[in-house]
């Protein structure tokens, strides 16, 4: 399929490894899974395309491919570390459970129904069955997105466990970036007022790919722009002398002997870079570079000297990312310019969000119910003009509509994930490109979704969850690190 590929057999300082016939065992198992992993990355190159899949019926028909591709995922090869990691997922998914039966049912158990219902009953004198949601029923209508997201997280763990597959799920990500990045950059110089067969109505000039949202461009760019510097990063390492980097190393000879696969990396990094700052996403963008830098700075941490070196490297990483924002990324620096950092009212809607949260703190307004709850928090310094429909800010939103107590144990999820990817990316040599995107994924998803809602929209959300379960699959070793032959997934 091509000499481009994550891990190159003929690189000078790779791990041997050693054949046996119990390979036999884990080509079985890969076979097994052939269906989860087809479905999963037909998936994962696809959500963005339809308009971000916002809309109900696409999220819904990638919770039947995804839902058949759990059913038919073989977890027999899996370690006990891997298993530890799907039964916290069950975990995190018996508590959102709960949390949707109390916002749902006509009897809680220890819930209490939303105050509305009772006051709409004595105002049209007829009992209605009140609900701890405002809105009935509209919790079950919600979960799509949820359900996508969970679902993408746990075949990426059952999947990437797989060092193969779990690199093969890098690049079907990455390339689908680069599509996508090449379309809305065309298009935007072609056609800047359209987003596929529709009319964009905002973001004129900005890049936003197949996405509504240029923010949710942003996060899926940088995160595609993360995982090509990590592959460019172990393509021009493995061509250099093992131990630590001296300046002579990166010389004229040295630097002859990349192959064309590590060109196509950078041009890959370079158009998915280029297509984030033209999404002039002000968060997107600092959450990127952010990921940026960090991902470069861990990739080479050990072999820089250890005094100086990690310190000169990260702040020359800092230094480049913030000149090519200056001089290719104007509009971000335009807006920059003219809104600060934070757009007028979004403080103001957080205030309001935080009054909501105060009154229903345990079990929330009911899922997906932000829209119907927030007018009647709504702050006077906020401009009339629009209709908040996110708070804006998915922490605060999932308080809103959920209560604190799940939203603490999803957080509580989310550091043991960061915990055990900032792990992994240390201890592993070999693969440690994998846990090391989905690290970068994460920031990248979590920085941007404290100021908006990019993990909300399941076009990036699939893709995410996908990547950061692959990276949580090799942050431990696996059956194909130890008896696995050669293998060297290739586009």
């Amino acid at each position: 399929m091509g000499e481009l590929g994550l891990a190159s057999a003929d690189a000078p300082h790779a791990e041997p490894v050693i054949s046996t016939p119990a390979g036999a065992e884990t080509a079985a198992a890969s076979g097994a899974n052939r269906i989860a992993v087809y479905l999963l990355f037909i998936t994962a190159a696809a959500a963005p395309l339809p308009f971000g899949s916002r809309d109900a019926t696409t999220v819904a028909i990638w919770c039947i491919l995804l839902g058949i591709a759990v059913v038919s995922a073989s977890v027999r090869e899996l370690g006990k570390p891997q298993q530890a990691l799907l039964l916290g997922v069950g975990l995190i998914v018996a508590c959102y459970a709960f949390v949707l039966h109390e916002q749902l049912s006509d009897k809680p158990l220890i819930a209490k129904p939303h105050p509305l219902w009772a006051e709409a009953s004595g105002l049209l004198g007829d009992g209605l069955i009140s609900s701890v949601s405002i809105a009935k029923c509209e919790p079950f209508y919600s979960l799509g997105p949820t359900l996508a997201a969970i679902l993408a997280l746990t075949l990426g763990v059952v999947v990437g466990s797989d060092r193969s597959r779990a690199r093969q799920l890098l690049l079907v990500v990455g390339w689908s970036g680069v599509g996508y990045a090449c379309y809305g950059i065309i298009s935007n110089l072609v056609e800047p007022t359209m987003i596929l067969w529709r009319e964009k109505g905002t973001y004129d000039g900005s890049v936003t790919g197949t996405f509504i949202n240029r923010n949710t461009a942003a996060t899926y760019f940088g995160s595609c722009a993360a995982i090509w510097l990590l592959v460019l990063s172990e393509r021009i390492r493995e061509r250099l002398p093992a131990g630590p980097l001296q300046f002579r190393d990166f010389s004229q000879h040295s630097l002859s002997k990349l192959r064309r696969n590590a060109a196509f990396a950078f041009l890959a990094f370079f158009i998915c870079f280029m297509a984030l700052l033209m999404t002039a996403s002000r968060a997107g963008v600092m959450a990127s570079m952010f990921a940026l830098v960090a991902a470069f700075t861990l990739f080479f941490r050990r072999d820089l000297p250890k005094r100086s070196g990690l310190a000169l490297l990260a702040t020359g990483a800092a230094g480049v990312a913030l000149v090519l924002v200056q001089f290719l990324g104007g509009s971000v620096s335009q807006r920059f310019d003219l809104q600060s950092l934070a757009d007028e009212g979004r403080l103001d809607g957080y205030r309001s969000t935080l009054q909501m949260i105060a009154e229903h703190p345990w079990f929330g307004t009911g899922l997906g119910t932000f829209a119907w709850s927030f007018p009647t928090y709504r702050s006077a310094e906020i401009s009339l003009f629009g209709v908040w429909n996110r708070a804006h800010s998915t922490p605060l939103e999932l308080a809103a509509e959920l209560g604190i107590p799940l939203t603490a144990v999803i957080g509580l999820g989310w550091i043991l994930i960061l915990t055990l990817l900032i792990r992994g990316a240390r201890r592993r040599r070999r693969d440690a490109v994998v846990p090391l995107a989905a690290l970068s994924v994460s920031f990248i998803g979590l920085l941007h979704s404290i100021v908006d809602f990019s993990l909300q929209v399941s076009g990036y959300a699939i893709v995410a969850f996908a990547v950061v379960g692959a990276g949580l699959g090799q942050s431990f070793r696996t059956s194909t690190d130890q008896i696995g032959g050669k293998i060297k997934p290739s586009l």
